[in-house]
């Protein structure tokens, strides 16, 4: 009976039950339905926040052999052409002012992934707190991303266009289009694709940190994470 008891009270938690508290179970502390999902949201806000600092500077992105954007893939394929013609120049500082338009635009992404995080329900929280490594980061990136690019891409379009990115750019693939030998002229949307790397980069970041968190107990900064990644979830 206890070992049924045991089973009934944790298949009620994978399915929202009324369980207020994990029970203590061998490996667990008490941990409240609420102070899980808080748990998940902290680590989730503290990802973010990491992530932002690292991204939202100075060659955050440029410097970064993880995180660089290159140039879309369809432009790419021009690029040893360009250089080869003695455009070599053009090409680096289109590639450098994208790249401080992507570091302008991740200071503006916070309050959009932070409302996110915040809208979170309880139910959305307990449902991801057993879960892998990267749960939490998983689920977000699934109910967020189409919202997040909508939001973020006028955000991007509008750095890349303060830092001259935008112009660099179509300079460079005007010149490409305007050759004589050019037969398939190119026209690769530069926002859309500053937009996908810079929020997929985001993602890995703040994956990065929750699987750190979920590991390495030094991690845990606050009491809260310490008892809810502290207590075998």
């Amino acid at each position: 009976m206890k070992k049924l008891s045991v089973l009934v009270c944790m298949a009620g938690l994978m399915f929202f039950s009324s369980c207020d508290v994990i029970k203590q179970l061998p490996g667990y502390s008490a941990v409240t339905e609420e102070e899980a999902g808080d748990g998940i949201k902290q680590a989730l806000s503290l990802g973010l926040g990491k992530a932002v600092t690292s991204l939202n500077v100075t060659d955050g992105f440029f410097r970064n052999e993880l995180y660089k954007v290159l140039l879309p893939e369809e432009a790419r394929r021009i690029e040893n052409t360009m250089r080869t013609l003695g455009l070599g120049s053009m090409v680096d500082q289109a590639v450098l002012a994208i790249n401080r338009g992507a570091e302008d635009a991740v200071g503006y992404a916070k309050p959009i992934f932070v409302d996110a995080i915040t809208s979170m329900t309880l139910s959305d929280a307990l449902g991801i707190v057993r879960g892998g490594d990267t749960s939490a980061t998983n689920y977000f990136r699934t109910k967020t991303t189409d919202k997040l690019h909508q939001a973020f891409y006028p955000v991007i379009k509008s750095s890349l266009d303060k830092v001259s990115a935008t112009r660099y750019y179509d300079d460079l693939i005007n010149r490409y289009n305007d050759f004589p030998t050019t037969i398939r002229k190119i026209n690769p949307d530069l926002s859309a694709h500053v937009t996908n790397r810079a929020t997929n980069a985001l993602f890995d970041m703040i994956a990065r940190e929750e699987k750190n968190i979920r590991e390495n107990p030094m991690a845990r900064t606050t009491e809260l994470l310490k008892k809810v990644f502290g207590s075998a979830l």
